[in-house]
């Protein structure tokens, strides 16, 4: 019976493994956004890759030290899932702790920081400018040849609060089944 126990333990961390599944829908949320044309910032699609492999890489690590009962590796699995749990947890509090003038602060610092990110929201959420529309500028969004485009700050507010709120939850979801 404890044979049978201890295999089923064996197999539902192979197969249950969540930081498997979350490092693969990373690497597949960025490949899926750039293959779309969502994102065109390839920093952004390459950090969210590289963090994905390092998740898969950290996962696979556990799980060779679990099937092969490799005490060293499953120390060091667990002294990085332990790391990877103060920043996921640390990232997701500070997610559902900004209120809308963070928030507002934030989006204004990315906004004048990538040229690149500032035409994909222009073009995706059609709206021009950031806090006022200004005809004057250039802009990629359908609604600038009617001169009557909202805003930019205005439409992105609209989803940013929900979008945190939502981030937050289920990072602190994944980071306490990761522990």
């Amino acid at each position: 019976v404890a044979v049978r126990c201890f295999l089923m333990c064996k197999l539902t961390w192979c197969f249950f493994s969540s930081l498997q599944l979350v490092s693969l829908l990373l690497i597949g949320i960025a490949a899926w956004g750039i293959g779309f044309g969502l994102i065109s910032s390839l920093r952004v699609v390459g950090v969210a890759i590289a963090v994905g492999i390092f998740l898969f890489l950290i996962a696979l690590v556990g799980l060779i030290g679990a099937v092969k009962h490799h005490q060293v590796l499953l120390f060091f699995y667990m002294i990085i899932l332990l790391l990877v749990f103060i920043v996921q947890f640390s990232v997701s509090c500070a997610c559902l702790a900004l209120n809308k003038e963070q928030q507002s602060q934030l989006l204004e610092v990315g906004w004048n920081n990538t040229n690149s990110a500032r035409a994909d929201i222009e073009r995706n959420l059609n709206c021009c400018g950031f806090r006022t529309f200004d005809p004057n500028e250039t802009c990629l969004s359908d609604c600038f040849r009617s001169h009557q485009c909202r805003p930019c700050l205005l439409v992105i507010e609209e989803y940013s609060g929900m979008v945190l709120r939502f981030v937050g939850g289920i990072g602190l979801f994944f980071s306490f089944t990761e522990v």
